[in-house]
């Protein structure tokens, strides 16, 4: 599954070379839950509801199609009222798996592609992997684009953490 994941987004940043003018930037966090794969999937699957499991989000609201089907767009409202603009690219029940883009806000990236997937890790454990690509929006630099994401997957993995512990 990682070497297709790492296939796709091979070939998709090739067939968009041009369009980046400065290679992306990659954040890949992950956490390890003492809870079988199904029980923790079911908490984190649901596109319209990023706030059952993330501390940052007071929000979300699905503004446009059908949730946990591509194509669907949600509003995040943050704690702090800022929002951020995202759509469903893919969403694989079986693989316990979505893709979403950011399409606009207020964190400090461009062209933020990213993927949630749960996996089994053997006696009853699971993993939760949360990646993602993207270019720091102006005036961000690099570091402040790719901390802010690190923070972001650091609030969300540590919550799931305290609820499944």
């Amino acid at each position: 599954m990682r070497q297709l994941q790492s296939l796709v987004l091979a070939t998709l940043l090739a067939a968009a070379g041009s369009a980046f003018a400065a290679e992306p930037l990659f954040v890949v966090k992950s956490v390890e839950l003492n809870q079988p794969v199904d029980v923790v999937w079911k908490k984190v699957a649901d596109f319209g509801d990023l706030g059952a499991w993330h501390p940052a989000v007071a929000k979300t609201e699905i503004v446009s199609g059908k949730n946990n089907n591509a194509g669907a767009q949600r509003v995040l409202t943050l704690q702090d009222g800022g929002k951020v603009n995202e759509t469903l690219t893919a969403y694989n029940a079986k693989s316990k798996s979505y893709s979403y883009k950011i399409t606009g806000g207020v964190l400090p990236v461009n062209e933020y592609a990213s993927t949630v997937s749960v996996h089994s890790n053997g006696d009853g454990k699971s993993v939760v992997v949360w990646e993602s690509h993207f270019l720091p929006k102006a005036p961000a630099d690099e570091k402040a684009a790719s901390d802010t994401i690190k923070g972001v997957y650091d609030g969300g993995l540590n919550q799931l953490k305290t609820l499944f512990q």
